[in-house]
């Protein structure tokens, strides 16, 4: 059965100039990060300390352009972080960031250089179609770390197979559904960009990703830009 992924002209609607870049690699595997992938995450944990501090991190572009779409769907950014913003916080902290297996440590080592929201999800087990779109409420999702089950708010841009949640508030946090492990042979990363970044800005990034992804963990890799003009493409 053929798998799309779709973002629904609802979000577009609310945010005309957000992109979405899709990469997606199969036939992949993911070991525990090596030497050299470690030490460029470590190199660009120093470089973002260098270039924000903790006073400084919301006036950023790409920092203050999410808090501010947080804020439009009535979202705290104080109380509910972008990921990208929480992610940036822990840098700054300047405790390193746990190694967790290449192509999670892949996505946390482009979000650091490029300060923007990237993550994975791991697609092998995924059935149906997926698609970023507002909540009903009816939705479940359980968080990783946790055994609760929530139900997102009416109105919350939710990233969903089906009606299970694989992301809360957009970029906020992930479920365990499509949560990446060392058994992962398929996976797909989200590459979020809202203004000021422009598409050849996101095209430049999805290809860094790809190619990140077939230098560490092979396999074959594409990538595609959802936006209001191309908001599906195809999974397999």
């Amino acid at each position: 059965m053929p798998r799309h992924y779709s973002i629904s002209q609802a979000v577009f609607s609310r945010f005309p100039g957000y992109r979405r870049g899709v990469v997606l690699a199969f036939g992949v595997h993911n070991p525990p990060s090596p030497p050299e992938l470690v030490a460029a995450l470590r190199q660009a944990e120093q470089e973002l300390c260098t270039r924000l501090t903790p006073e400084t991190i919301i006036s950023h572009p790409h920092i203050e352009s999410w808090r501010e779409a947080y804020r439009s769907l009535g979202v705290k950014p104080s109380e509910f972080r972008p990921s990208v913003e929480a992610l940036a916080r822990r840098v700054l902290k300047r405790d390193p960031l746990p190694a967790i297996s290449t192509l999670v440590d892949i996505g946390t080592l482009a979000s650091i250089q490029n300060l923007m929201p990237i993550g994975a999800h791991a697609i092998d087990h995924v059935t149906g179609d997926i698609e970023l779109r507002l909540a009903t409420g009816a939705e479940t999702f359980e968080p990783f770390g946790t055994e609760i089950v929530e139900h997102p708010l009416p109105g919350e841009v939710v990233f969903v197979e089906g009606d299970v949640v694989l992301t809360r508030r957009w970029t906020w946090r992930q479920a365990k559904h499509t949560l990446v492990v060392p058994e992962t042979t398929a996976v797909e990363f989200n590459v979020d960009a809202l203004p000021p970044l422009t598409r050849p800005e996101v095209e430049q990034i999805c290809q860094q990703v790809a190619a990140l992804i077939q230098r560490y963990c092979g396999g074959t890799t594409r990538f595609s830009i959802l936006s209001a003009a191309n908001p599906s493409i195809s999974l397999d």
